[in-house]
């Protein structure tokens, strides 16, 4: 299971530099004026062979009058209840602050793993000075400059060791595994509970994988999964949570820990920037798909026009991945929430879909043959033979070329829109591999 680490300090020490330095990414704005992070920033970083999520914080700033500040302190805290360990980061040219020592506080009473970086060290002089952050209490500062990578990878290999030694807790069957995930208030709570309906006998709450993920074994109907939730079965921390932040601390969890995701979108609000993270994060985590336009009771206009314009809408803002199916339902009527669950099966099943290597042959060489790839300098690339590769996460196929290097990324997608055509993927994310024969 892929492990979350959130990045905290106070405003401006360089949080958001050493974002775009760990997931090797430009996605967080990086500004030299306090505060300019107040969105939540989400990436994955691989070291060692260990992959883990990473969460960048807003500047916290404990006792402020300002009522973003006041805002990235709660969200601050939630990644702290979240997280499986922190990076906190502080500023060696600054040296150690007031508020350094304010937020020193709060992690010391947390339990979960926290790493002090002393950021901005550019030289040895400035690296006998981090020896001041020794008073916050929080052990050995490493000292790192974000701006120029130096010291991330000592750090890196601290990191990875503390999120090993927390015990990967496998898991304990073979049960596929649906997460109900969306916005605040788009309906997730009342569609788990019109799930679960009123024989609860059938439902048996097991204390998940995580401490935020409780999975609820639905085995009714010809049905039997888990439903990681996302929404209010289990009671919220106790901590004031700011929503917006709250919900995509949620959906990162739940969603690592599925297999297939049921995306709720509001048919009164239509799909919305907040959507598009939580779509992100889906894709990033190579998750099958399926969109569930709620509330749909409330819509006047139920026509197959209004229907086919909103399912147009929907895969043009997702695009390029457009083969999922999207469901217009009411949790609150019920109507069509059996369909949803039936869909989400079949997103499960091909996933886990097989074709036989004879018969991916038979069917994509002609095809290959037909339209090959385009030659580049004068080369022309054949490409002779393709596989199924076995105990994929997700089906993954591979196509042997005598040019692989030579293959690029829109060939790849008529590849994988081919397979698609013979074949049903719909809702689940594939992977093309062009290698050397």
């Amino acid at each position: 299971m892929s492990k979350l680490v959130a990045i905290v300090g106070r405003p401006n020490v360089g949080k958001s530099t050493l974002f775009n330095r760990l997931t090797g990414t430009r996605q967080a704005i990086v500004s030299d004026e306090a505060g300019t992070t107040r969105d939540r920033q989400y990436g994955k970083c691989e070291w060692g062979g260990q992959e883990f999520s990473i969460v960048d914080t807003g500047g916290w700033v404990v006792n402020s009058d300002d009522i973003f500040e006041e805002e990235i302190r709660k969200q601050v805290l939630i990644a702290t209840q979240e997280a499986d360990a922190i990076l906190f980061l502080v500023d060696v040219k600054n040296g150690c602050t007031d508020l350094d020592a304010q937020v020193a506080k709060i992690l010391r009473q947390t339990h979960t793993p926290v790493i002090l970086c002393a950021n901005k060290t550019d030289n040895n002089i400035e690296r006998y000075e981090a020896a001041e952050f020794y008073s916050l209490g929080l052990g050995e500062p490493y000292c790192i400059s974000a701006a120029t990578g130096s010291g991330t990878g000592e750090l890196l290999d601290v990191l990875t060791e503390k999120l090993g030694k927390q015990g990967e807790q496998e898991r304990t069957d073979d049960l596929p595994r649906f997460s109900v995930v969306g916005r605040p208030n788009v309906g997730k709570s009342s569609l788990i509970n019109s799930f679960i309906g009123e024989d609860r006998h059938i439902v048996t709450d097991i204390a998940g994988t995580t401490r935020d993920s409780i999975l609820t074994r639905y085995d009714k109907f010809g049905f039997d999964f888990y439903l990681v939730d996302t929404a209010g079965i289990r009671k919220k921390n106790k901590v004031t949570e700011d929503l917006e932040f709250y919900s995509v601390m949620r959906s990162i969890r739940a969603i690592e820990h599925s297999d297939v995701c049921i995306l709720l979108i509001d048919a009164t609000r239509g799909i919305e920037a907040q959507d598009m993270n939580i779509v992100q994060v889906i894709q990033r985590n190579r998750k099958s798909l399926v969109v569930v336009v709620n509330k749909w009771d409330l819509i006047e206009d139920k026509s197959t026009k209004a229907i086919q314009f909103f399912a147009d809408a929907i895969r043009k803002r997702m695009s390029p991945f457009t083969d999922f199916d999207i469901i217009f339902a009411s949790a609150l009527t019920k109507q069509r929430i059996f369909k949803v669950l039936e869909t989400a099966k079949q997103a499960y099943l091909n996933r886990k879909r097989n074709v036989g290597t004879s018969k991916l042959n038979e069917e994509m060489l002609p095809l290959i043959e037909a339209y090959p790839p385009p030659s580049i300098k004068g080369k022309y690339i054949k490409i002779k033979y393709c596989a199924q590769l076995p105990n994929t996460e997700i089906p993954s196929f591979v196509f042997y070329a005598n040019l692989p290097q030579y293959v690029k990324e829109p060939y790849r997608r008529f590849l994988e829109n081919k397979i698609r055509e013979k074949w049903d993927f719909t809702g689940t994310p594939i992977r093309i591999f062009i290698r050397q024969k």
